[in-house]
């Protein structure tokens, strides 16, 4: 598995200046993840680019789905990405930005996930959109708290929808597929394993794209949520995480 803590800041700006209790630093890490937010148009280009990678994956996905009704999960879930990217963009264009140029930036890293975290088959993509989907949007969400009031309220709706109803139709088909072949927990398994480490590359990324400070004694505890939060995913499949 790779370190999430590899990464090194591409630009730096100073955190918001909260003090910082250090003798109590897992409270502090666990709430300040909005100390963390990159500039507006660095946040909405890097979400906006990872949708639109994440539906490009799903379109590939949909010409390998074993059956109709897989391949009509498939394009239900692309459907919501490519609404949450529309958001948006929609967003960025709100600022006055311009969509291509503030998502430009983020493709070498997020391209090289998408790489990295393809998948073998369909069972393998549609685990992928789950978790790293899930993971990301958990890690956007949170980086939220560091926007506007009206900003964070309307990234948050577009982050959101949707996604509840994508990963129970994901959990429901993939928990059919387990029971019918079992040897497929197997694999999946050690799939979602692996995947975990490229995503929380991705999401550490995020978090220092406008921070130096972003150290890793602050972030640890912050990483361990995401972590758990991993694990009840794959629980709900019934595989180890």
């Amino acid at each position: 598995m790779v370190s999430w803590f590899s990464f090194r800041a591409r630009r730096a700006r100073p955190a918001n200046p909260r003090p910082r209790a250090s003798s109590r630093p897992l409270v502090v890490s666990r709430v300040e993840l909005g100390d963390f937010t990159p500039d507006l148009d660095v946040y909405l280009g890097q979400a906006a680019y990872l949708q639109l990678a994440l539906f490009e994956s799903l379109g590939r996905a949909s010409g390998i789905a074993p059956s109709t009704r897989t391949k009509t999960l498939t394009g239900r879930v692309a459907t919501s990405t490519l609404e949450r990217h529309r958001g948006l963009v929609a967003e960025i264009e709100r600022a006055g930005g311009d969509a291509p140029e503030a998502m430009q930036p983020h493709r070498a890293v997020i391209d090289d996930f998408q790489r990295r975290t393809g998948g073998g088959d369909w069972y393998e993509t549609i685990l992928a959109s789950y978790v790293a989907a899930g993971l990301l949007n958990d890690v956007f969400s949170r980086l939220a708290a560091g926007l506007s009031d009206a900003d964070r309220e309307r990234v948050v709706r577009v982050l959101e929808a949707g996604a509840a109803d994508d990963d129970a139709a994901i959990v429901s088909e993939l928990s059919l597929a387990i029971k019918a072949d079992p040897k497929l927990a197997s694999r999946l398994a050690l799939w979602g394993r692996r995947l975990v480490g490229d995503t929380l590359l991705v999401a550490r990324a995020a978090i220092s794209a406008s921070h130096e400070s972003a150290d890793d004694e602050r972030l640890e505890p912050v990483f361990t949520e995401l972590i758990a939060a991993h694990t009840r995913r794959m629980d709900a499949l019934g595989l180890t995480a």
